[in-house]
């Protein structure tokens, strides 16, 4: 069985909808064991489902989503997500997840398991939906400020995620610039187009961002700090829509009998939108699977990112990245 460690104290709804997920992913991949790490007191309370292949591993610290990632990471030695961590790197489990504090989470990641020989950062990845399938946007933020070769590294390891977990053949790649001219650019993108243009990979060349969702792509590759603004934007404006459509659509009974009508084309909007859908983000670089949920990740989410750290296990996606030859 593939094992999965969950940081059950990490994020905004744990532990309870952290564990209610993860009861969620044991019933439906009964493949798949599952450890729960935290307060043991605390998550036996909560735990209401009787699955066999749900475990829990007592960590006594919590790590907040406002304190200070690297040094929370070494003070609190007993902290859910360096406990959770500790098991990876002493191979007793297979990967892990959480919801928790982002850069605790990345410190810790590379505190235990290190990064991959060759990788000088590691990436997070993201899932966007498109007009007709997903596509993976990295860096989401691990780095504000990047190089040509970080870049570079960047789009191999996506291209292999895409390929390997994603199962595109051949993934397109494109570099996020503020036009599609190879000579328009800041100085990192002009430096990293040549860069690309000559690697192994499927690169299409440069992208402006209403390229990001056309579906014309299956990676986007770009620096940590643009990534990040990118991420927040899309995830607000999905809600807006949403939103936006419920109100419309609750003014008066004509309107809610057009709803009552509509509603199967709004669920598959809205499930498309749905950031809970893509379950999480990988920490691409890192010498181990780690899967980062939303810090407002509720049931379903935490579901959904056991799911993509089984699928990342099951293809060995670490073993792919190493045997890329990176620059």
């Amino acid at each position: 069985m593939i094992n999965i460690a969950v940081d059950a104290m990490g994020g905004d709804f744990a532990p309870d909808e952290i564990i209610k997920g993860a009861c969620q992913a044991a019933g439906e991949y009964p493949d798949i064991a599952i450890t729960l790490v935290g307060k043991k007191d605390i998550i036996n309370k909560a735990l209401k489902c009787c699955c066999s292949n749900i475990s829990v591993v007592n960590a006594a610290q919590t790590i907040g989503m406002n304190e200070s990632p690297v040094l929370a990471v070494r003070e609190k030695k007993d902290a859910s997500i360096n406990v959770a961590l500790q098991l990876a790197k002493e191979k007793k489990v297979d990967a892990v997840v959480s919801a928790g504090n982002t850069g605790a989470f990345m410190a810790a990641a590379l505190f235990k398991l290190g990064r991959i020989s060759g990788i000088e950062r590691p990436a997070i990845a993201a899932i966007f939906p498109t007009a007709n399938g997903r596509v993976l946007c990295l860096d989401m933020g691990a780095n504000s400020d990047n190089r040509p070769k970080h870049l570079k590294q960047f789009a191999e390891m996506g291209s292999v995620y895409a390929e390997k977990v994603m199962h595109i053949k051949s993934p397109r790649v494109g570099l996020l610039n503020i036009g599609e001219e190879p000579e328009k650019g800041n100085e990192l993108t002009l430096a990293t187009y040549p860069l690309l243009k000559g690697s192994k990979i499927n690169f299409i060349g440069m992208i402006e961002s209403k390229e990001i969702i056309s579906g014309k792509l299956d990676v986007v590759v770009c620096d940590g700090f643009i990534g990040n603004v990118i991420l927040k934007f899309g995830e607000s404006v999905s809600s807006f829509i949403i939103d936006l459509i419920k109100k419309e659509l609750s003014r008066n009974a004509i309107t809610w009998l057009a709803a009552a009508m509509m509603l199967p084309v709004f669920f598959s909007i809205k499930k498309k939108v749905d950031y809970d859908e893509s379950g999480g983000a990988p920490f691409l670089g890192v010498d181990g699977i780690c899967i980062k949920a939303h810090g407002r990740a509720r049931a379903k989410a935490i579901k959904n990112a056991v799911r993509v750290a089984y699928e990342a296990v099951k293809e060995d996606i670490v073993k792919c990245i190493k045997a890329v030859e990176v620059a």
